[in-house]
């Protein structure tokens, strides 16, 4: 390994580990998360741990260190051989008249009320607890740390913004950071449209994997990923010296 690349796989950081608290995955269960907060983010480094399970919010990068609990597991769609099936075809077919705005992530107004706009609506529905964003807050979740591999996707639909989707543009494939969208909308199907457009995207800048985050078995809020196959799974969360070994789901 040449010097440039280990400076680029060892950037300036700070780890840490939080305190357990409750598990949103699954009932009686606590988590503890171990972060590196990265001074100097760059594309290499954000490529070779999220392809090692680990997850990007600003300048933080984390993965689950469950004391007792290995459940979290890391799931990638294979964009290269993904066929949409007749369900996600009229997703497609809905948001003929959407407008896509590709770009490096930013904050207004129109975002900080769509993201809280959408977490009510889970707390109603979904029993998520909600708490208002502001925008300091997404900002450091959000826009720090892009550099120059960040991007966010916006959807309008009739000159409104309907959905933002958040993603890193890796060496190897896009990452999923997080998509929020306007309930109102819901004959779009915006969070499957989303995830249909970064594949194609993937495809179109020839990159072959869509990190999807964590697969945790029997939770209802990741049942959504099993309808985009095909897929690989990784266990564990590897160290930079040691390849990830994916297996095919």
């Amino acid at each position: 390994m040449n010097d440039r690349m280990q400076r680029l796989l060892s950037p300036p950081s700070t780890d840490f580990s939080m305190l357990d608290y409750e598990c949103s995955y699954l009932p009686n269960k606590k988590v503890r998360m171990h972060y590196k907060y990265i001074f100097e983010p760059n594309q290499t480094f954000a490529s070779e741990v999220v392809k090692r399970g680990w997850r990007r919010f600003g300048r933080y990068y984390f993965h689950p260190t469950c004391n007792g609990c290995n459940e979290c597991k890391s799931l990638r769609i294979d964009a290269e051989h993904f066929q949409a099936s007749k369900s996600q075809k009229k997703s497609i077919k809905r948001n003929v008249d959407t407008r896509i705005v590709l770009q490096a992530p930013t904050l207004s107004k129109a975002h900080i009320e769509l993201y809280n706009q959408y977490h009510m609506h889970k707390q109603e529905k979904n029993g998520w607890k909600y708490k208002a964003i502001s925008q300091k807050e997404y900002y450091e979740n959000f826009v720090d740390g892009a550099s120059n591999f960040a991007r966010e996707v916006l959807y309008y639909k009739d000159d409104k913004l309907v959905c933002v989707d958040l993603i890193d543009l890796l060496d190897d494939g896009i990452s999923s950071i997080y998509c929020y969208y306007d309930y109102g909308h819901s004959e779009l199907s915006l969070g499957v449209f989303s995830l249909l457009y970064q594949i194609e995207l993937a495809k179109y800048l020839n990159l072959k994997w869509i990190y999807l985050g964590y697969w945790v078995d029997g939770c209802n809020a990741f049942a959504y990923k099993s309808n985009f196959t095909p897929q690989e799974i990784l266990d564990g969360f590897p160290l930079l010296d040691v390849e990830p070994e994916w297996v095919e789901v």
